[in-house]
């Protein structure tokens, strides 16, 4: 028996000297020492062995697979080293090449328009005011001079949570709250914020969208002064060779009312099929406060006058960047979203 374990011994070591890879080595190793290895059924046998030459015969066993051990774990970390060194030449990396850059993020493009667009209103002095977007009838509609019943609440048709309280169809509610807590006094705001509406999606309608409006309120506010301010986010908004135009319109809460137009930024006017060949393209409504608006603010029409706008960020980057449906501002498709990179000056 102490022959077979010598053989044994210098057997695995010659194998563990001639292993070229740590999985060669792994195999030598379960091969000698594994549980269907000699010498551990060199172990098991020693129960048949006479009683006196158990001790000798246990400790000779233990000596060989104490060596092999030894040289296996000597061979397996000059393996590791080497399998360590061929990684590092193999998949060596240059520290003086350019790193890769993280992607930043962007604004989403109807952030950036409303941003824009409070930007120009804030230079100009004005205030941003904000509303709850659940709002109650009364602020909605009636104090807008829409009392229950007029036929204008059926262009607005909306999203009743009971009879009194609504999803807001216009931020016009933060004009007559505003205008009521400040109890006579001067206001210059613009009022952003979501607005809902019953209506059937398309590429040009949500039921769910932006608006931004602004209310002027003081003494001897005039109309040749909403049209200056239009004038002028025109020009900022589309180029500085903007020109506008005003139409008579109908909204309630205004009187006179109009619709501004601006001259096409992409034919000067010659008519092309952004402005359906006519030269002007429609961006927002707007008006002078109708004394009954003022009336049941608590502002007296005769000593007090004011102007209203109401525009849409999604119609002015729809056109702005070339849209043609509206949807794609909420769907999160990030192949879309990535196209607007703040490189604009």
């Amino acid at each position: 028996m102490e022959q077979q374990l010598q053989q044994l011994k210098e057997e695995a070591l010659k194998k563990i000297q001639d292993a070229q890879g740590v999985k060669e080595l792994n195999d030598v190793r379960v091969a000698y020492l594994g549980k269907k290895g000699p010498i551990t059924d060199l172990l098991k046998g020693m129960g048949k062995l006479p009683a006196e030459e158990r001790p000798k015969m246990g400790a000779l066993v233990n000596v060989v697979r104490e060596t092999v051990t030894e040289a296996l774990e000597s061979r397996m970390a000059v393996l590791e080293e080497a399998a360590i060194q061929a990684q590092l030449e193999n998949e060596s990396i240059d520290v003086t090449l350019p790193g890769r850059p993280a992607p930043a993020g962007n604004h989403h493009p109807l952030t950036r328009v409303v941003e824009e667009i409070e930007d120009f209103f804030i230079s100009m002095g004005y205030e941003i005011a904000e509303g709850p977007e659940v709002e109650k009838d009364y602020y909605n509609f009636e104090a807008l001079n829409l009392p229950k019943g007029h036929p204008a609440r059926d262009m607005q048709d909306s999203f009743y949570i009971s009879e009194d309280i609504l999803l807001r169809t216009h931020t016009s509610p933060v004009q007559a709250r505003t205008m009521e807590a400040k109890k006579g006094e001067a206001i210059k705001i613009i009022c952003p914020g979501k607005v809902y509406r019953r209506d059937n999606d398309d590429a040009t309608h949500s039921h769910q969208f932006t608006q931004i409006e602004g209310l002027v309120v003081g003494e001897n506010i005039r109309m040749s002064d909403l049209k200056g301010t239009l004038d002028l986010f025109a020009k900022k908004m589309f180029g500085a060779d903007r020109e506008i135009r005003l139409r008579p319109s109908f909204f309630p809460f205004t009187e006179p009312s109009v619709e501004m137009d601006i001259s096409c930024f992409k034919c000067g006017g010659a008519g092309c099929n952004v402005c359906k060949k006519t030269g002007w393209i429609e961006i927002l409504g707007a008006g002078m406060v109708h004394p009954n608006v003022l009336k049941m603010a608590g502002y007296d029409p005769s000593v007090v006058t004011g102007f209203a706008f109401g525009m849409g960020p999604e119609r002015i980057a729809m056109l702005k960047y070339g849209v043609e449906d509206i949807r794609h501002f909420y769907t999160n498709d990030i192949r879309f979203i990535s196209q607007f990179n703040r490189t604009e000056a």
